[in-house]
């Protein structure tokens, strides 16, 4: 087993907004209420964490976890201009007590993209007054239990903005950008209702300019009080790699989507990463898989790409990273738990080579609110019934929990199998054609070998040997079952004829699976 270093995070991230439900007086809220409105249904209820919160760290602390990061919203804090709420600021100290009695290192997130409705009214980041505003909340929150905390983050993925103008998203979403922006301020009666994730191309950089300010203004609040305690903000970053000799398009992305940030963070004494996809560019612009529609959120999953991040920001900013936000999209809960052990394992190739990693934290706890995709989009470890809002672990959870309190990533396990047939070299190149839709394959008739290489999970070798057809599967100890379950069931349905059985035996000693023609029946 391969280890992380003493005094690393093992933790999951959520924001207020999208768990807490009813947040009301927030700018969000009221950009769901409008019409036409790019939030595809309103937050509501969400998932009841104001009222479940308790339950939720148990959660957490149940899987072995030692680092809850979570939201503060300014909108329950200081629900109008001026005026602030003692029972809302009592409400989050409870929540870092919480964490503190479970174990919990407490992250606490100052802006979640969310601000108050009023906030919003008066332009928002675009407002000279911002930082103030901004400065004036964070001194309420910090003056409670500032020396409580572990991380202080100030501001989610200030860089989204600029990221999502490379996302080659169709023209119909500006479009509904800007006509929900135009209805709020009708509605609210102002003449530029501005919110930090629904911007206008033209708003984009002074917005940035507004919340730089801003995040130099609540560092100052946390650093005057609390010298020691760590205060970093988190981007959205994606793995951009060049296929070609020509890096122009994604060296000009980079410099519009991270730049100004990455400089920012060399202020700081941290900086969160946050990746979900690898994207690829030529000399032309980006270069999309397959069938792909766009480079947009969620579209290309790949275990490198948080590693790569890591080192590039890391290599330009010079301070330590915390992965402050890393998952897949998706029903497939095995291939999110492949997906985790393979991305961690290239995580600590990053942390051999010297690079500073404090920790990392996965999006999301639970299935929640996915902001304007709504509810459709799950990426959490718990799942979550929108009617009595009763949480049910998945198996990513209990994942994240053994690698957590084993402090490391199991090693992989060899299964093996031996197909007793008197045509192997049919099987094995049928086996490889049927399976290349899904997977890297490949069958050489003259060698009689062949592999399958699975995306989030393993590799299996191939090889037509005396008696049958021979298998050699490595893969994690999470996925091995289910690929041994892919491979065995399609070939003893090619097979059905031959009556061919797989039987598979594990190099850990576990029970491999059999796949036999009469299970199919």
């Amino acid at each position: 087993m391969r280890t992380f270093p003493d005094g690393f995070l093992f933790g999951v991230s959520t924001a207020g907004h999208q768990i807490e439900g009813n947040n009301t007086t927030s700018d969000t809220w009221f950009l769901e209420q409008q019409q036409p409105s790019v939030f595809t249904e309103p937050s509501g209820p969400a998932c009841n964490s104001f009222e479940l919160w308790e339950s939720d760290l148990d959660l957490v602390a149940s899987f072995g976890l030692n680092a809850y990061r979570f939201s503060v919203e300014w909108a329950r804090v200081e629900p109008e201009e001026g005026r602030f709420d003692d029972a809302a600021i009592d409400h989050y100290e409870a929540m870092v007590d919480g964490c503190v009695a479970r174990g919990l290192k407490p992250v606490v997130t100052l802006n979640h993209f969310t601000s108050p409705h009023w906030f919003a009214c008066r332009a928002g980041w675009l407002d000279p007054e911002a930082p103030e505003l901004f400065a004036r909340y964070v001194a309420k929150v910090i003056a409670r239990f500032g020396e409580r905390l572990a991380f202080v983050i100030t501001f989610n993925e200030p860089d989204l903005p600029a990221m999502l103008q490379w996302a080659n998203l169709p023209p119909v979403v500006a479009e509904l950008e800007r006509a929900t922006l135009d209805a709020a301020s009708a509605s609210a009666g102002v003449e530029r209702y501005r919110a930090a994730n629904v911007v206008l191309p033209e708003d984009m950089h002074a917005i940035a300019d507004g919340m730089t300010a801003g995040h130099r203004a609540a560092k100052a609040i946390v650093k005057d009080r609390y010298p020691e305690l760590p205060v970093g903000f988190s981007l959205a970053m994606v793995d951009d790699v060049v296929v070609g000799d020509d890096p122009s398009v994604r060296d000009r992305k980079r410099a519009e989507v991270y730049g100004r940030w990455l400089e920012l963070a060399r202020e700081d004494d941290f900086l969160g990463v946050q990746n979900y996809e690898r994207l690829t560019y030529d000399g032309n612009g980006l270069v999309l898989p397959e069938g792909a529609a766009s480079g947009a959120l969620y579209g290309g999953s790949e275990p490198r790409s948080l590693a790569e991040c890591v080192k590039y920001a890391n290599s330009v900013a010079g301070v330590p990273i915390l992965v402050t936000e890393h998952g897949m999209e998706g029903q497939d809960d095995a291939k999110r738990v492949a997906f985790i052990e393979d991305s961690l394992l290239h995580l600590l190739d990053v942390i051999d080579s010297g690079v500073a990693v404090l920790g990392y934290l996965h999006w999301t706890l639970l299935d929640n609110f996915e902001w304007i995709f709504g509810y459709e989009k799950t990426l959490g470890l718990v799942a979550v019934d929108r009617e009595t809002f009763a949480r049910t672990p998945k198996p990513s959870a209990a994942a994240l929990a053994a690698i957590a309190t084993g402090r490391g990533v199991p090693d992989p396990v060899t299964s093996e199998a031996l197909v007793a047939t008197d045509r192997p070299g049919r099987y094995g190149k049928q086996l490889a054609s049927h399976l290349s839709k899904r997977v890297a394959s490949q069958w050489d008739d003259e060698t009689g070998t062949g592999s399958l290489v699975f995306g989030h999970g393993g590799r299996a070798d191939l090889a037509a040997v005396d008696g049958g057809l021979r298998f050699e599967l490595v893969a994690r100890p999470a996925s091995v079952a289910r690929l041994e379950d892919v491979i065995g069931r399609h070939l003893v349905r090619f097979g059905a004829r031959d009556e061919l059985a797989v039987a598979w035996t594990r190099s850990d000693g576990t029970a491999g699976t059999t796949q036999r023609n009469s299970e199919d029946d």
